[in-house]
């Protein structure tokens, strides 16, 4: 066997693995923020958390099993709250996208509670988890034999 083709075996056969473990750990963290930090959720936060928890069940369950087959379905999940991410993150940081869809009620989508390094933000860090697993899900979307 091609030693690059045993590679990316290695490689897809963990990705699901690893995918799972980003969203696990990705849903520890905002359960951190919210529960023990204290900090109130906003709306497109709500929505996020909607893309992000159900991924924690199905991919482990999928890891669990090896089904690679789950992979489109969760795959939109990750794609569309990425995008989620990227609008809330423009709402944080682009002066004037916050007056585009303003949260009504509750903290304010623009508000940030974290803002390490100048950039790293709440919406950041679920931007790279949705991308993360986007990532993992696409390396092992197929398994090469």
């Amino acid at each position: 066997m091609d030693k690059a083709v045993g590679n990316r075996k290695k490689r897809s056969s963990y990705a699901l693995y690893i995918a799972w473990l980003v969203s696990v750990l990705a849903t520890l963290g905002s359960l951190y923020f919210s529960e023990i930090r204290g900090y109130v959720p906003c709306e497109l936060c709500w929505i996020q958390r909607i893309f992000m928890y159900p991924m924690s069940i199905i991919l482990g369950i999928a890891t669990f099993f090896n089904d690679r087959k789950v992979i489109k379905y969760v795959l939109p999940l990750s794609i569309i709250g990425g995008f989620v991410s990227i609008f809330h993150y423009m709402e944080q940081k682009v002066p004037g996208f916050a007056e585009i869809k303003p949260c009504t009620q509750g903290v304010a989508c623009s508000s940030e509670y974290i803002n390490w390094f100048g950039f790293i933000t709440i919406p950041f860090l679920a931007l790279l988890a949705f991308s993360l697993i986007t990532i993992f899900l696409f390396a092992g979307r197929k398994k090469n034999v």
